[in-house]
């Protein structure tokens, strides 16, 4: 398995993972490059996933409710990682770490494109609520109990 790593707004790798999400959500979706990099950057834990040749894949995770509830977002990977079980590693890495923290959160909760549905129903995540745009792009809230 690859290399996954924890880090902060702060630390100069975090300038790959805004990179993905740069490509991924800005370049082949069309999100508003002013909408990619926003407030919730600074207080949220962010991963990346190493490859030989470079960083491949990110994802972060900003815990609310006093750490109840842990919303992961930005699930970025570059398209030639894709297919090859790399979105699916990170995820399950990303629940491990906040399975083995000292404050638990009770549920994580997501908002997946509706093309991602049924990647993130195989995780146990489950669809709630009505379809919404966000950034133009339909998305349905997830949710999935740690406990």
């Amino acid at each position: 398995m690859l290399p996954i790593i924890e880090l902060s707004e702060a630390d100069p790798q975090f300038a790959d993972c805004l990179a993905i999400r740069m490509v991924v959500f800005v370049q082949e979706q069309n999100v508003p490059a002013d909408e990619e990099h926003d407030d919730y950057d600074a207080v949220a834990r962010h991963f990346l996933v190493l490859g030989d040749a470079g960083p491949l894949a990110t994802a972060r995770v900003i815990l609310q409710e006093d750490g109840l509830v842990a919303k992961i977002g930005r699930v970025a990977v570059l398209r030639p990682a894709r297919g090859n079980g790399l979105g699916l590693a990170l995820m399950q890495h990303i629940e491990t770490v906040l399975r083995s923290g000292a404050s638990q959160p009770e549920v994580i909760r997501l908002d997946a494109q509706i093309h991602a549905l049924r990647f993130y129903e195989t995780l146990g995540y489950e669809a709630y609520g009505a379809e919404f745009l966000d950034a133009g792009i339909p998305h349905r809230h997830m949710a999935k109990r740690l406990n």
